[in-house]
């Protein structure tokens, strides 16, 4: 195991976010995590990647205690984090996008700006164009390529898909296997269930800051997932 939260609980204030999370992660494997708006899922990616600090025990990394580390002192480490939203710097090019994530690079590894546009040959085409000036499926690329700048060991991918057009969606995840051929684990936010299911080899589905159910998508039934995405009620 690379990666696991212990009873991870997040707070913004005096609004509890999180309750008791586990979840854990394999080298090499991909991880969904579902839920509606405002289950808890983006506070998870920000409590593993150092956004927000927790109890050291609470997010374990190569068997050691990170939950209280800073988002910079984590990415050195070997995780790195597709933001939602993508985050990038305007008054930059695509290249110098790039060449932010490998500022922080712990060493070498199969990642640098040749092998990423290998992966996504648009933006070599575009490297010297403003990053904010390309489309969002190109930009979502960019967020992409940038975290593996840092050659992480883990990639945390947040709400991956959203906004982006269909075809856009299938050529990022198309990329997936060749991302994690060196042993590279994901954890992939995703409000499309389907795509989720098809993509991952474990699921955990999140509601009102708890994992409500968990399992390999060819044992979760589609009315088990609807029932623990929705609530009970619903």
């Amino acid at each position: 195991m690379i990666l696991q939260t212990q009873d991870l609980t997040a707070s913004y204030g005096d609004f509890r976010a999180l309750f008791g999370v586990n979840i854990s992660l394999e080298p090499g494997q991909i991880v969904s995590i579902i839920g509606a708006n405002g289950a808890g899922k983006t506070t998870l990616m920000r409590s593993i990647s150092g956004v927000l600090q927790n109890a050291p025990e609470q997010v374990v990394f190569k068997g050691k205690p990170i939950g209280d580390l800073p988002a910079s002192n984590i990415m050195q480490r070997g995780i790195a984090m597709v933001p939602e939203g993508r985050r990038l710097f305007p008054s930059l090019s695509v290249e110098e996008n790039l060449l932010v994530g490998a500022d922080r690079r712990k060493g070498s590894g199969p990642w640098n700006l040749h092998s990423v546009y290998a992966l996504f040959p648009i933006l070599s085409e575009f490297r010297s164009r403003p990053a904010t000036a390309l489309s969002g499926g190109q930009q979502q690329m960019i967020a992409i390529g940038r975290a593996l700048m840092s050659n992480p060991e883990v990639l945390l991918f947040d709400e991956i898909s959203l906004g982006l057009a269909p075809i856009v969606i299938r050529e990022i995840y198309a990329a997936m296997p060749k991302i994690l051929s060196q042993g590279t684990g994901a954890i992939i936010v995703e409000q499309d269930i389907a795509q989720a299911m098809r993509v991952a080899s474990y699921v955990y589905c999140m509601i009102e800051g708890k994992v409500s159910l968990e399992g390999a998508p060819a044992d979760l039934s589609r009315s088990v997932v609807h029932e623990a995405y929705f609530g009970a009620a619903a």
